[in-house]
């Protein structure tokens, strides 16, 4: 009888299998949007909890009846925008000509950066001409949460509309607040931008889901075996030991099931596994999500 080999195992998507460069994740593209409207927010991983309601799928066995829907919570406390930056568009692609800053920052915001002393530029400075897009800088106000740190996150938030819309916008909302609702909609579909729990250093067993050889084989029970001839031992389809988690990953078109500011219907009786207590705005997101309790989460339209 012939014997069964599987050559390539894991997916070739995720390559290089590393550590991520940071907690949070990069968002690295955004999709065009007509509604001026920031397109992202970012919360919290509080935990999972579960639902009772009723299947509205045509399709399934249990149409019409209640059903129990597994969700994910996560806290949303209000992102304050410090800052707009202006980009420029030539044959080499974006580039940043400028940023306007708020005079009267939140002082949190000096623990993960240097804030200018002086506020030279304003928006009446700004040039008329040669403007492709406007973003909002934005950070967390992680002190409000039960995560359990000072330190605020700083990232970049795209927003939908034409360049003049989004100028009048970002103007309008700079040194002001961000809520969940001014974002996003009860029933919505959003993608989840997370990094995944980490595992450490992994052998090709856990890491890739090989076989376990048998116990008469010669030298190892676990190791990858002959590794072809198509490369050396550190051929890369062939699965070897590793950094296992802590990956950037995104999954796309998870639901929105709830946006609330009434954390008491959330609560567990003395808190959250290794989170604590809910207590700001939060969502509920059908399913599961990447990361472990309290991993920052970033949500994109």
């Amino acid at each position: 009888m012939p014997r069964r080999r599987t050559p390539r195992q894991g997916s070739r998507q995720f390559w290089p299998r590393k550590r991520a460069a940071r907690i949070h994740a990069s968002i690295r593209y955004w999709a065009p949007q007509k509604e001026i409207k920031p397109l992202c927010f970012a919360g919290y991983k509080v935990g999972m909890t579960h639902l009772m309601a009723t299947d509205n799928n045509p399709n399934t066995l249990t149409k019409g009846e209640d059903i129990l829907i597994p969700a994910t919570i996560i806290e949303c406390p209000p992102l304050k925008v410090f800052s707009v930056r202006v980009y420029s568009q030539d044959a080499y692609g974006k580039h940043p000509i400028t940023q306007v800053t708020h005079d009267k920052p939140d002082k949190d915001i000096q623990r993960t950066t240097c804030y200018p002393k002086k506020i030279n530029q304003t928006f009446d400075k700004l040039p008329k001409e040669n403007i492709s897009d406007v973003t909002l800088l934005v950070h967390t106000t992680p002190k409000t949460t039960s995560v359990g740190k000072k330190k605020p996150e700083l990232f970049e938030i795209a927003i939908g509309g034409t360049v003049q819309e989004k100028l009048t916008y970002a103007q309008n909302l700079l040194g002001k607040e961000l809520q969940p609702k001014d974002v996003f909609n009860e029933g919505q579909q959003v993608d989840v931008h997370a990094i995944s729990t980490g595992k450490g250093y992994q052998g090709p067993v856990k890491r890739f889901g090989i076989n376990i050889r048998s116990h008469k084989s010669e030298k190892t029970k676990r190791g990858p075996g002959n590794v072809g001839s198509w490369g050396g031992n550190r051929s890369s389809p062939v699965p070897h030991a590793g950094q296992t988690g802590f990956h950037q990953r995104i999954e796309f078109n998870k639901q929105i099931l709830k946006i609330s500011d009434d954390p008491t219907k959330v609560n567990a009786k003395g808190g959250f596994l290794r989170y604590g207590e809910v207590r700001n705005q939060y969502i509920l997101l059908k399913g599961s999500i990447s990361g472990p309790s309290k991993r920052f989460i970033k949500l994109t339209i």
